[in-house]
């Protein structure tokens, strides 16, 4: 098993850098892809006020940026810049910590992954069910659902410019019925009085599930630093993209439920997924007998989930990618088109391991998906403490504020939070068990699953050349 005592500069030149791809992504197309990756704006976030109340909800959105935006930003923003390799943040883990826990890295977030983007269908379905009440009965949810899964998957293969470009019309598109729910907000004011801030007593969360929804809902920055290989100026232009996405995504949950408090708008509005909808026909009202703006929010709701899917299967399909590269799974993953070298077998596999989690329910998905990724999150910031030790002359674009202490401290919030979440994990019942203790069976999976890859570990090695031969 690698350990600390790994060479550093090894890993990170197994990392094969081929030729350059032409079409590549600039600042604003990152930052869309990074807030669909993290966020999608305003939707699903209906449990924080149901659960929470307004007062404590605002307050959560407000601090979280703080607490788990912020320095997960910085730790991204830093290691980015330095190490801006295909496969990201399981680069920089093999790269500081070895071979085996560059791998439990890819696969505490590969396992994560499934859990994840099976929520991004069912919101789709939420929101389409508004429309039609059709795609609530029987399976007609779950073709929905899969019709997302294969549209996406099919962009992917047509390019990480697609992607990029797709990402920044839906940020346009779906920020626009918000927009006008702020702007509406001076002509409503107290139209809808009640008793906005108390949390509603029917809601499926209480204050810590509202928390961890919120923590789902800024989750995920270290998924845009898989596909550095494909961003121009990588190491000027991830700082610049986290910081800006971190601000976007706060304003877009804050400011519209702000909005929505000064019309007097109850928490209990809140208690079902998907009720965004509701509350903005009733602040939109009826224009020749229409909700013009409950249908935009809706239509807006199924963009919002399809472009964090489509996003995501661009991030999570470069991590096999990068590992059958490195001789840590089959070379097959390695396959990509000849046109515009996407990962076509990644994504073929991985889309459909997603669409066999389309049932599972909203509330389990969030708590496994925050148990097993922020076992990976915290590997990342244990691999910027080690590299700033081990590497200290390596070129870093962007540094965390506060030097080591900077650096050492930075995880202490995350770290806090997700705490919180395996104590949430132990209340939930999974396929008959303990929440948590299936969360800790799929983690040791991981440990399980390292040692079959070594003959693939030693048949790249012994193909490549000498430096690149690692030690475990």
């Amino acid at each position: 098993m690698s350990t600390l005592s790994l060479p550093a500069q090894i890993p990170s030149e197994a990392i094969q850098i081929t030729k350059k791809r032409a079409a590549k992504l600039t600042l604003w197309p990152l930052v869309a892809a990074t807030f669909f990756m993290v966020s999608g704006g305003t939707y699903g976030t209906e449990a924080i006020i149901s659960g929470a109340g307004y007062g404590r909800g605002i307050l959560v959105l407000l601090f979280l940026p703080v607490l788990w935006c912020l320095p997960t930003a910085f730790m991204i923003g830093e290691l980015s810049s330095a190490l801006p390799h295909e496969g990201g943040y399981y680069a920089w883990v093999r790269r500081g910590l070895g071979n085996f826990w560059g791998f439990q890295e890819a696969w505490l977030s590969l396992a994560a992954s499934i859990f994840d983007m099976a929520i991004y269908p069912t919101l789709f379905v939420f929101y389409l069910k508004q429309m039609s009440p059709w795609f609530g009965e029987g399976n007609h949810g779950v073709l929905a659902g899969l019709f997302v899964v294969v549209s996406c998957a099919a962009l992917n293969l047509a390019g990480i410019r697609v992607v990029g470009i797709t990402s920044l019309w839906l940020f346009f598109l779906l920020s626009l019925p918000f927009g006008l729910i702020v702007v509406l907000t001076p002509m409503k004011l107290g139209a809808f009085a009640g008793e906005p801030h108390a949390a509603s007593t029917s809601a499926s969360v209480g204050l810590l599930g509202a928390v961890l929804v919120a923590m789902w809902n800024y989750m995920g920055w270290d998924n845009a630093s898989t596909i550095a290989q494909e961003v121009e100026r990588p190491q000027r232009t991830y700082p610049k993209a986290m910081i800006a996405a971190v601000i976007l995504v706060s304003l877009t949950y804050v400011l519209p439920f702000l909005a929505v408090y000064f019309t007097g708008t109850p928490a209990s509005a809140f208690a079902e997924d998907g009720s965004w909808a509701a509350i903005a026909g009733q602040l939109g009202g009826k224009l020749m007998g229409f909700e013009w703006l409950r249908f935009m929010v809706t239509i807006g709701g199924m963009m919002s989930a399809f472009g964090m899917f489509n996003a995501l299967v661009m991030s999570y399909s470069r991590l096999p990618l990068a590992m059958a590269k490195d001789g840590m799974m089959p070379k097959v993953f390695g396959k990509v088109t000849p046109k515009n070298e996407t990962p076509w077998v990644a994504i073929v596999v991985l889309a459909s391991c997603w669409a066999l989690c389309l049932g599972l329910g909203f509330k389990r998905l969030v708590t496994l998906d925050i148990m097993l990724y922020g076992a990976a999150l915290m590997l990342e910031f244990v691999t910027l403490v080690v590299l700033r030790v081990r590497e200290p002359e390596l070129k870093r674009e962007f540094r965390v504020p506060g030097g080591m202490a900077g650096a050492i401290t930075c995880g202490i919030f995350p770290l806090g939070l997700l705490v919180l979440s395996l104590v949430e994990s132990d209340r939930e019942t999974i396929l008959g068990m303990n929440g948590l203790l299936f969360g800790m069976i799929i983690a040791v999976a991981g440990f399980a699953l390292y040692y079959p890859t070594r003959k693939l570990q030693a048949r790249f090695a012994s193909a490549a050349s000498p430096r690149s031969a690692v030690g475990d």
